[in-house]
């Protein structure tokens, strides 16, 4: 299944990378995490491990192990998910007039036998999920005021 949305930030792309990345606070704004943990000793790069604790309608569900397989600040990012989903997330930053482009790609798949079907009927939640998370990014964003 893939699932792909876009928002308009209003700020660069630095700063925008800067809150995308700063791990712990992502589930400040991101609707189906409950807490994120970096589990490696880097925070920054390739090979950043994640373990990030799911929600799936509001119920808590499971803690995922995510790992960063790109690293191009500040225009993209990917992930691998680990069990018990897989596939790849993508996210990429473009320069816009007065601010920045952000888009989230989700290409995953639920790890159970008949995670084909599930990941298929789960499609259209998870794009409002991700609609979701990304209109609280933009609202933390301008909660945090213009970068100094």
């Amino acid at each position: 299944m893939k699932v792909e949305r876009s928002i308009d930030l209003p700020c660069g792309a630095d700063e925008a990378w800067m809150v995308l990345t700063d791990w712990e606070r992502q589930a400040d704004w991101m609707a189906d995490a409950d807490a994120v943990l970096v589990t490696s000793t880097a925070h920054e790069g390739v090979g950043v491990t994640l373990a990030v604790r799911t929600r799936l309608f509001d119920i808590p569900a499971f803690t995922e192990t995510i790992e960063v397989t790109a690293w191009e600040p500040p225009t993209a990012l990917a992930i691998a998910h680990g069990p018990p989903v897989r596939g790849r997330g993508t996210w990429a930053l473009a320069p816009i007039p007065d601010g920045t482009r952000f888009t989230w790609i989700e290409e995953v798949e639920l790890a159970t036998p008949l995670g084909w079907l599930l990941s298929a009927c789960y499609a259209p939640v998870l794009g409002l999920l991700l609609a979701r998370s990304m209109r609280g990014l933009r609202a933390s964003i301008i909660a945090r005021g213009p970068r100094r």
